[in-house]
């Protein structure tokens, strides 16, 4: 089954490598498809799983639209710069 959570932060291709890379090593879902313009993550997997993942994509600095409020959305945002960044230097190592 599929399903699809909207998230706050994601603003490029490594914040989408990032969300894949990590769901998909804590075997959390089969398949990730992150839609950078839309702000969605669609997440091919047991819908059991859906809090975990949200759990997981919220400590990643991408919370659920909606979820965050005050100093919890400002960390979650510092968070996924951060990420951004790390999914901006991998992408740039493995095109070597």
């Amino acid at each position: 089954m599929s399903y699809t959570i909207a998230v706050e932060n994601i603003k490029c291709g490594g914040c989408a490598n990032s969300i894949r890379t990590k769901l998909l090593s804590q075997a959390l879902v089969q398949a990730v498809d992150v839609d950078i313009q839309h702000g969605q993550v669609r997440v091919e997997g047991d819908p059991e799983t859906r809090e975990k993942v949200t759990m997981a994509l919220a400590s990643m600095g991408y919370p659920e639209t909606g979820s965050v409020e005050g100093m919890r959305a400002a960390a979650a945002k510092a968070k996924s710069f951060v990420s951004c960044a790390i999914g901006r230097i991998d992408n740039a190592t493995q095109q070597r």
